[in-house]
């Protein structure tokens, strides 16, 4: 499934006018579940989280284009729990180069990190690459935008629960300086807050 998109056209140009949407309030984005990419269940029995902040990671390592999705998120899985010993995958959703959303651990689960902020609270999307040396796609941007502002809508958060991992922590340049400086300037909470007004 492809995730629907949340603008209508070219990054550029929706992150600074936007475009007109019927709906009320941003619907749920297509979002690939685990069962559809192989992944295994997460087991959890302490009370769901309460979710306070979007808060935005990319993967941190150079993501080859014909590489299989699935594929990764298994071994990812695998990693996580037998290596780091965590509940599941530290990422409630991941985002393909090409848009595709994907279901990685529950959103009522917290998040895992290995630097010194607390997660708790925190829905943790994460795309694909590294972007301190590539560019994220306009399909994974628009995927981002659509996920992000139905998170906010979806909790009764605005866009200044909008974050990036180093707005947390000061270990880390997490979500990449390519993806930040959409951050930094608004674009990427101007493009959400024009989706959440849709």
């Amino acid at each position: 499934m492809i995730a629907r998109r949340a603008f209508c056209g070219a990054l550029a140009a929706p992150l600074l006018g936007g475009c007109a949407t019927a709906a009320r309030g941003p619907a749920m984005p297509d979002i690939v579940p685990v069962s559809a990419w192989g992944g295994q269940p997460t087991e959890w029995s302490a009370p769901p989280q309460t979710i306070s902040h979007v808060t935005l990671h990319h993967q941190g390592e150079f993501w080859d284009p014909g590489r299989d999705v699935p594929t990764y998120l298994r071994h990812l899985q695998q990693w996580s729990r037998d290596t780091k010993h965590w509940v599941d995958i530290p990422y409630h959703h991941v985002i393909a180069p090409d848009g595709r959303i994907y279901a990685a651990r529950p959103l009522a689960v917290p998040g895992d990190t290995n630097t010194e902020y607390d997660p708790r609270g925190h829905a943790l999307p994460m795309l694909l690459g590294n972007f301190e040396e590539q560019v994220p796609t306009e399909a994974q941007l628009d995927s981002a935008v659509a996920l992000t502002a139905w998170l906010l809508h979806s909790h009764g958060l605005d866009v200044t629960k909008i974050g990036s991992h180093r707005g947390f922590s000061h270990q880390t340049v997490c979500p990449g300086a390519h993806f930040q400086a959409l951050l930094d300037d608004g674009r990427f909470q101007r493009a959400v807050a024009a989706r959440l007004k849709g």
